[in-house]
């Protein structure tokens, strides 16, 4: 049995990437930039004005100001700004020649038509000047950033229309066990809903991966066989629930040997979710995760969600806050790295949700967050400061 950390310095050391494609910028949403990019433009590319106004020479705001000519955005000036006149600009169009200060319009007045002068006390020049913000042939974006919805607008001011993203890791999913059925049947005696296998599909998109959902496997090493092999043939990753443990019919390891997978650990000292294994083939990684759906939920984050990323080129820094403990807390043993789903109370501090052990999927759903608890810590008091995962 490996340690919770050597786990995850394993899991993360058979990394290997997925390739990449170019996609239209309007499709890029939650992608992994897979190229630097570079501005072609200046931005802005000109003086603009930055709120609707008066273009005129900063050393004539005391004086009388003839008003040339009217321009909106994306126009251009057909006059220059000469001594005690003006233009009047929308925001966003270039500035005049001549021009040095934008002046409010509500801080002017008319004199009468066609003639105006500066009301206020002061003013800046409320110009966004050409290149303040980017100069062409800058980076802009660093290859490795997921492409998020503000990043979006860069791309199009510097005409990155087809970015070179990683491609997205396409991840099998088997659920095993004769006792599973699928969510629109009826459970008979002795049966259950498959609720593994659709959790584990909503986890992937939600990493920005592709599901491919292969189904329930009867308990049978012919079945387990075919259907590891098949996943290894489709998929940048499998995960497999249940059928790793200590049963009569959990078979999966050795069905994995069988297909050519290097099992790197086949237990971890992390509870809930001990015997999980992970594996490789030269083009797959593959992990076998409990059938309890609160073990299978948690080890895909803590262990699957990270390698996903990382075959994408993405530094994943989890979100892990210290935030101080609501409750005393105490457990019996403390031998594994523990995550339990806690919420906050209304001063920001962790709190224990109902929870009654790896098979209460409705723990998941009403945390806000994972904790960890270090191997070999048997108590936290109220008030100390505890790791914590939003999910």
């Amino acid at each position: 049995m490996v340690s919770f950390e050597k786990a995850q310095e394993l899991v993360m050391a058979k990394v290997f990437e997925t390739g990449t494609e170019q996609v239209d910028f309007n499709e890029a949403l939650y992608r992994v930039l897979a190229e630097d990019v570079y501005a072609d433009i200046d931005m802005p590319p000109f003086d603009k004005a930055a709120m609707d106004g008066y273009a005129c020479r900063l050393e004539d705001l005391d004086k009388e100001l003839e008003l040339l000519e009217v321009i909106a955005a994306g126009e251009i000036a057909t006059h220059k700004v000469g001594k005690e006149q003006c233009i009047k600009v929308m925001t966003g169009a270039k500035v005049p020649e001549g021009a040095d200060t934008v002046i409010m319009v509500e801080q002017t007045e008319e004199i009468r038509p066609g003639l105006i002068r500066f009301s206020g006390n002061k003013t800046a020049p409320n110009i966004a000047y050409k290149a303040e913000d980017v100069k062409k042939g800058d980076l802009v974006w660093k290859k490795g950033m997921q492409i998020l919805p503000q990043h979006v607008a860069i791309f199009a001011s510097v005409g990155c229309i087809k970015p070179l993203v990683a491609k997205q890791p396409r991840v099998g999913i088997l659920s095993t066990g004769d006792e599973l059925v699928e969510p629109s049947e009826y459970p008979e005696e002795g049966k259950i809903r498959n609720s593994n296998g659709f959790q584990l599909i909503a986890q992937v998109r939600a990493a920005h991966c592709i599901p491919n959902y292969m189904g329930i496997v009867p308990d049978t090493e012919e079945a387990t066989h075919e259907a590891i092999k098949k996943a290894l043939a489709e998929n940048d990753m499998v995960i497999l629930t249940g059928g790793v443990s200590m049963g009569d019919f959990d078979f999966v390891p050795r069905i994995m040997r069988q297909n050519q997978v290097e099992i790197i650990f086949q237990k971890v000292a992390v509870k809930p979710g001990r015997p999980t294994v992970f594996g490789r083939t030269k083009d797959t990684c593959i992990f076998g995760l409990p059938g309890n759906p609160v073990s299978s939920f948690i080890n895909f984050e803590v262990f699957a969600k990270p390698l996903l990323y990382k075959m994408m080129g993405l530094d994943y820094q989890p979100l892990d806050l210290r935030l101080p403990m609501g409750i005393d807390f105490s457990r019996k043993k403390a031998d594994r790295v523990e995550w339990l789903p806690v919420s906050l109370n209304k001063e920001g501090e962790v709190v224990p949700v109902e929870y009654h052990g790896s098979a209460h999927i409705h723990a998941i759903c009403l945390a806000k967050a994972l904790m960890s608890i270090p191997k070999g810590l048997y108590e936290i008091k109220k008030g100390a400061l505890v790791n914590v995962r939003p999910i």
